[in-house]
């Protein structure tokens, strides 16, 4: 279900820094906890990037930043009975599959599958926070790793190739 290459719709269990914890300077999350994969790339080392969405038991103070999640769709991922939400608001972005996705509680790679129209609404959403400037994109890579493995790729990019 998962593998290398991570599908929008996929909710996934990570240690997910809030923005605040990043604030604060925190470099991990408290907790693992359910993820959405709301968009995926290939950066320009040819690694998929993946932005994912935390999901949440504390209502959101602004419904324009949050998606509720539907008890049925709850139910059938496997989740607790607890109201939750899809924060809109902000994301984590890393280098796919990162150190930090975790297996479900039940041993599983992943929860599963949102319903299509529940992840469109959220991109739509997300879409409009990114267009009102109300969105934060918490970088969960390491900077200095990143900037050596570029560093070591162009060295030896093979010539003719790009």
């Amino acid at each position: 279900m998962v593998g290398d290459s991570p599908e929008v719709g996929l909710v996934i269990r990570h240690m997910y820094l809030w923005r605040d914890e990043q604030l604060q300077g925190h470099e991990d999350g408290r907790k693992a906890r359910p993820c959405l994969i709301v968009h995926n790339r290939r950066n320009e080392y040819d690694e998929i990037e993946v932005f994912i969405c935390p999901i949440t038991h504390t209502p959101p103070k602004d419904q324009k930043q949050a998606k509720e999640i539907p008890l049925a769709t709850k139910q059938r991922l496997k989740l607790d009975k607890d109201q939750s939400w899809i924060i809109t608001s902000e994301v984590n972005r890393f280098t796919w599959r990162g150190p930090d996705i975790r297996k479900t509680q039940t041993g599983e790679e992943a929860y599963g599958y949102l319903p299509t129209g529940l992840t469109k609404a959220t991109i739509h959403q997300l879409r409009e926070n990114s267009r009102t400037r109300r969105l934060n994109i918490i970088d969960r890579d390491d900077e200095t790793l990143s900037k050596k493995v570029g560093e070591l790729r162009r060295r030896t990019k093979k010539p003719g190739k790009s």
